[in-house]
């Protein structure tokens, strides 16, 4: 934030009366480079097995290398919550002078391009405690923000419910100002079952023959692994995979910058470390041909990246890697699976038939000008859909 002294906020600060018998809670905003003066490894860590919606991208392992190599501490601070001493809450936060172009300050929930859900991680049961005081401390320090930008939250998920109940309550003006649906995987059937729902008999013989075909390539294999052995190679060979594709003719590969490289290597490294990663390969004559890494995290699963070697095309294997990734459905620990990918993505919509809202919402803060200038921005960007605008 603006200081990388540490800032807190109490309920009193926000003209609310605590409750006789509430546990205390406190709001703290340091700079996030100073996070282990103020967060210890076990808590966090922790505070992700607890949240009641899971957010792999706001956990530890991979948003302090994501910080390191992304931001600055003079512009992001770990906004956290604690309540009776007790870690219930966490999300990085930003000051920004630019909202989609124009020149307009306010405060955003900090994210970069590789990171697809943008919630908070907030103890389970604590939601709503966690968005109060999270408001209540954006009016207190605004500064020159004119409101408040949060990042990619499910739209059936209790902490977008949380929020809608809390800003109501206030009178507080909202709204959600993008939308979209993403892919996603979340079935009572297993694996052969679900195929036969989601394609037509005409397309599973298609792809039983594309697999026949290529295994008359070489030798076809398939492997799934869940540790950290071989993993360095792992990373190097999806790193090369990726960029002799499409995105490293556009220049969008992970391997394109060191910065998105070393990421991608530490986060995988670390999510292995957390037993939060699957790691999947097709392979060809012992060279990858498709991989897939996916961030496990229950009840939920996270389809983080894949990559395809185009020479190859004809066969699909992404498409046939992405069968052998239906066993997720067998999982006990995971009841749904988010694609990560783009609205309408030509792959995995052909195969995964379920959806996932995603939305972003702006909050107003601060007092009732800041708020009678964000109101008409609201209403224009929301479609009318505002709640209190």
């Amino acid at each position: 934030m603006a200081s990388a002294s540490l800032e807190r906020h109490r309920p009193a600060e926000s003209g609310r009366i605590a409750e006789t018998h509430a546990p205390a809670a406190c709001l703290a905003a340091p700079a996030w480079r100073t996070f282990a003066d103020h967060l210890t490894t076990p808590e966090w860590d922790g505070l992700a097995h607890s949240a009641g919606e899971p957010n792999p991208f706001c956990e530890r392992w991979t948003l302090i290398s994501a910080l390191e190599r992304f931001a600055s501490d003079a512009q992001v601070a770990l906004v956290h919550l604690r309540t009776a001493g007790e870690l219930c809450g966490l999300m990085p936060l930003a000051r920004s002078r630019s909202y989609y172009g124009h020149p307009i300050p306010h405060l955003a929930t900090w994210s970069h391009d590789n990171m697809f859900v943008g919630s908070p991680l907030v103890r389970s049961g604590c939601e709503e405690a966690f968005w109060r005081e999270l408001l209540g401390w954006a009016d207190v320090h605004a500064g020159g923000a004119l409101f408040l930008h949060l990042g990619w939250m499910a739209e059936d998920g209790p902490l977008f419910r949380a929020l809608s109940q809390v800003a109501d309550g206030q009178g507080r003006p909202w709204g959600v100002v993008q939308r979209e649906e993403r892919a996603l995987l979340q079935s009572e059937l297993g694996p052969q079952a679900y195929l036969e729902a989601a394609m037509s008999g005409k397309k599973r013989k298609e792809l039983r023959r594309q697999h026949k075909r290529l295994a008359e390539e070489g030798e076809l294999r398939f492997e799934r692994l869940c540790d950290e052995i071989a993993l360095g190679g792992w990373v190097e060979d999806f790193l090369a995979l990726e960029q002799a594709g499409w995105k490293g003719r556009n220049g969008s590969a992970l391997a394109d910058r060191p910065s998105t490289r070393d990421w991608f290597a530490q986060t995988l490294h670390g999510a292995a470390e957390q037993g939060r990663l699957e790691r999947l390969t097709l392979a060809l004559d012992g060279k990858p041909i498709a991989m897939l890494a996916n961030f496990i995290a229950p009840p939920g699963a996270f389809s983080f990246k894949t990559a395809f070697d185009e020479r190859f095309a004809r066969f699909s294997p992404g498409v046939l890697l992405q069968l052998e990734n239906l066993d997720l459905l067998e999982r006990a620990d995971v009841a749904w699976c988010d694609s990560c990918a783009a609205a309408d993505h030509p792959m995995i919509e052909r195969i995964w038939r379920e959806k996932r809202a995603m939305v972003r919402v702006n909050v107003a803060i601060g007092g009732p000008l800041r708020r009678a200038l964000f109101r008409p921005m609201l209403r224009a960007e929301s479609r009318g859909k505002a709640k209190g605008a």
